[in-house]
């Protein structure tokens, strides 16, 4: 009798080599045969014609289809302990009624006997024919292997062994432990007993471990690429219940979680209401009490905990879920069931609704569709105005966002800064960092939006300051006046001005600061400014000297512009600071 998980192989001329896992059918190791289904494709339900349909047979059907294991056939084995054919067609007739509603409704059965041979033909016939219509497994770039078997081979070491998930691995690649975090590399790797250099997706992999420990390996871990996983505690899931369960599933309710290999103990929180019935389907979040590695697309089969029977099963769509959800929350469950749809582009497009600003190459790495399939939905979208690309300079990656959100996020900068401007009608307009702090993200971010709104002709950047095309300072009759009399105070001896407390009175602050923010003033220190015509005729003058004399002197300075000391030393002193000279003894120097 079959207790443990059991592998072989063989070559077929119509697809090439087929692997195959054997699992229990008894059902006192339902749970042994659960670590063997994760990773199949196809399915031979093994009935004996001497038993018919037991419980468990019934029992393996719903995990099959619980699975979503659509592919497969029946075999009626043991022919040759039955003398009379009629009964044989009796428990033929028996099965195809059992089959009614299930995955393998319109399977063929075919009658089988590995004593006499009987139908060992017909069988490899209907294997070929059943498995060619599969499509190969899709590398999206995220390699993982759900351990079944862990051993140690003389001479090699921790071998550990599973059906590979989602990507390839290759000879030397560094890999991770999941969920302990021990990391290792792969010293060897062998299918069906031959070495390899790449195992591919849907190829059961022996991986041979380098400097690690049998003990650190088992079965439920998954090995995978570095970074592509994290371990979860709390994952977001639709769930079907079983017709035939004895009960329905209630909130709080405990159950053991069976994901590939793996196996724990999960609280149902349930989202829509108390109660589950049996032959209905709801939106749950399960709170795990060990650490799991799982993506979303995930199959997983649910075990009551006493007694031990499968009542149900469904599928990971939120792989990493946040805090816990209100029961009846319509906008999560509209959002899970956008989640769900069997479209990759409403999986896409849910992702980059909930994760803006990720460029293409991010995307692909972290949703569950093939990295081909993304990119074409994405620029399907682009296409159809439904994604959005930015990118802060042409040789940065494109940024995708949701058109939606852009039109929000456009819409709310133009308040913004409209708002702004009629709030502060003297600045320049509104620095960059409180521009992000009320659009809600981040400077990167705002960095990517501002280079295309500017571009849009939709704002005006400079040094960090944003206004709306539209918008300038204009100063009212008594500002004007306010104006006039300082400059006409500078006027008097423009390098020699008044300082800065003298400006603020005669201006007021606000007004002073704006001609500050406007660059018709440039105060050098905290008591000293000038007017820009000025700065600029002396700053030619700093650079024309030291070019020509390769040193200039504060006295000289002073004594070229007729100003104090004072002045002199605060533009010199400003120069410095800008990086245009640098301070050598008495003198200056270019720097």
């Amino acid at each position: 009798m079959t207790i443990e998980l059991g592998f072989a192989w063989y070559e077929s001329s119509a697809v090439g080599t087929v692997g195959i896992v054997d699992v229990p059918g008894h059902k006192d190791f339902i749970e042994n045969m659960l670590a063997g289904v994760g990773g199949i494709d196809a399915v031979i339900l093994v009935i004996a014609a001497d038993e018919g349909v037991m419980p468990q047979t019934r029992e393996h059907l719903s995990i099959i289809s619980l699975l979503n294991v659509s592919t497969g056939l029946v075999v009626l084995t043991k022919v040759d302990m039955v003398d009379d054919s009629d009964w044989v067609d009796l428990v033929e007739a028996d099965v195809r009624d059992f089959l009614i509603g299930s995955p393998l409704e319109n399977a063929p059965i075919l009658r089988v006997s590995t004593v006499t041979g009987e139908g060992i033909s017909e069988l490899r016939d209907a294997l070929d024919e059943a498995l060619m219509p599969l499509a190969a497994r899709l590398d999206k770039g995220k390699p993982r292997l759900a351990v079944d078997r862990v051993f140690t081979m003389t001479g090699f070491g921790t071998v550990a062994t599973g059906t590979m998930l989602d990507g390839s691995f290759r000879l030397d690649d560094e890999v991770v432990i999941l969920p302990s975090g021990v990391k290792s590399r792969i010293r060897g790797l062998q299918s069906h007993q031959k070495r390899e250099s790449i195992a591919f997706p849907g190829s059961r992999t022996a991986v041979n471990l380098a400097g690690v420990d049998t003990s650190l390996v088992k079965r439920g871990n998954v090995i995978a690429a570095p970074g592509k996983y994290q371990p979860t505690r709390r994952i977001d899931a639709k769930i079907d219940v079983l017709g035939d369960a004895a009960a329905g599933l209630k909130h709080n309710q405990y159950v053991k979680v069976f994901v590939f290999t793996s196996e724990t103990i999960g609280r149902l929180r349930l989202l829509q209401k108390q109660l589950i019935k049996p032959g209905e389907e709801g939106w749950v979040q399960i709170e795990f009490e060990d650490e799991l590695v799982v993506a979303a697309g995930d199959r997983f089969v649910m075990r009551q905990m006493s007694p031990a029977q499968t009542i149900g099963g469904g599928v990971v769509v939120e792989p990493h879920s946040g805090t816990r959800y209100k029961l009846a929350d319509t906008a999560i469950i509209e959002r899970l069931e956008r989640k769900l749809s069997p479209a990759a582009e409403s999986g896409i497009y849910t992702y980059v609704e909930e994760h803006p600003f990720l460029t293409n190459r991010e995307i692909q790495e972290q949703i569950p569709e093939g990295s081909s399939v993304a990119a074409e939905e994405i620029a399907r979208f682009v296409e159809q105005g439904k994604f959005v690309k930015l990118a802060q300079s042409p040789n940065d990656e494109e940024k995708v966002i949701t058109a939606d959100l852009w039109q929000q996020l456009t819409r709310k900068m133009l308040e913004a800064l409209d708002q702004f401007h009629k709030q502060f009608p003297l600045k320049n307009g509104i620095v960059s960092d409180e521009l992000a702090r009320k659009l809600r993200i981040s400077k990167q971010e705002l960095a990517v939006c501002i280079s295309a709104w500017v571009n849009n002709r939709q704002l005006n950047e400079s040094a960090g300051v944003l206004s709306l095309p539209s918008f300038e300072v204009r100063y009212s009759a008594n500002q004007t006046r306010r104006i006039k009399q300082l400059y006409d105070q500078i006027q008097q001896d423009p390098f020699n001005p008044p300082g800065v407390k003298e400006a603020r009175e005669i201006l007021t602050d606000e007004l002073y600061q704006s001609q500050v923010d406007q660059g018709v003033l440039i105060q050098l220190s905290g008591e000293v400014i000038i007017r820009s015509t000025e700065f600029e005729k002396m700053q030619a003058f700093v650079i024309a000297e030291i070019s020509n004399h390769g040193l200039l002197t504060l006295a000289q300075f002073r004594d070229h512009f007729s100003t104090s000391r004072r002045v002199s030393q605060a533009l010199l002193e400003y120069l410095d600071r800008k990086g245009i000279t640098i301070r050598e003894g008495d003198g200056r120097r270019l720097k």
